[in-house]
């Protein structure tokens, strides 16, 4: 016994995953999650979907080392926390209203009797963030319907904070579609070769300290060093103005590519 090999223990492990789904209860936030395709009449508008593909590009391209990535993620959580203060702005002031309701009259959750379920495919943790504030304003949706239907609030305010709340998360998805990978890497901008210069003259300068990489986004992954420059971050199936479509969401482990 004592002179048997001992074999090493092979552990061929894969990535988590995990199914999840949002359910959303009113039209108003369907309508948010889905955005606008665009016809020959008007642009389209980008949903919840499309920033979500954009948030998992640009987490990619961080990982790249890809400092405009870095700077977008930077933007778009300062973005995330605006969105969210105004969105609790709205919550305030509809719990303000519901509390006019006298105590003899028990008012319920405002639920749909059928509410749509959607599948997620989010890989980039401010993707998460912006599904948390597409909940949040489908809840104050809810709110703000049942405190109109019990005369709480009229008809004109119940469609300005609807529509104040619509605008705030529309106006984050707009700034995310702005986002372009660069193509470079800090590499690049040390030896300020022709991809930097043609960076900087495209995306403009960047802070020092982004492009020092010494500022990061909170959620922003671990750099992967790679010999040369990477190639742009693969499309994902739901492009940013598409209307429709989702998936399985996948939650990976740290270190995996995305």
């Amino acid at each position: 016994m004592a002179n048997e090999r001992t074999e090493p223990l092979q552990l061929n492990l894969g990535s988590l995953r995990s199914a999840m789904s949002l359910t959303l209860h009113t039209h108003h936030a369907s309508r948010i999650w889905h955005g606008r395709a665009p016809t020959e009449e008007r642009p389209g508008i980008v949903g919840l979907n499309g920033f979500i593909s954009v948030m998992n590009k640009m987490k990619r391209g961080a990982e790249q080392d890809d400092p405009y990535s870095d700077w977008w993620m930077l933007r778009v959580e300062d973005k995330l926390a605006d969105t969210k203060t105004r969105l609790q702005t709205l919550r305030e002031q509809v719990d303000q209203a519901l509390s006019d309701v006298p105590p003899a009259l028990s008012l319920g959750e405002n639920m749909n009797v059928q509410p749509v379920k959607l599948p997620l495919f989010v890989n980039a943790q401010l993707g998460f963030r912006a599904v948390y504030l597409l909940a949040d304003y489908d809840d104050l949706a809810r709110k703000l319907i049942l405190a109109h239907h019990t005369a709480l609030i009229d008809r004109s305010t119940l469609e300005r904070w609807l529509n104040d709340g619509a605008h705030a998360l529309r106006s984050l998805f707009s700034l995310a579609q702005q986002y372009r990978y660069s193509g470079t890497t800090r590499d690049d901008f040390a030896a300020k070769n022709a991809a930097a210069r043609a960076a900087l003259e495209k995306f403009g300068e960047l802070p020092q300290d982004v492009l020092e990489g010494t500022r990061r986004s909170r959620f922003a992954p671990p750099i992967v060093r790679r010999g040369n420059r990477s190639e742009a971050p693969a499309a994902d199936a739901s492009e940013p103005g598409i209307a429709d479509g989702a998936a399985d969401v996948a939650v990976q482990d740290e270190g995996t590519k995305a």
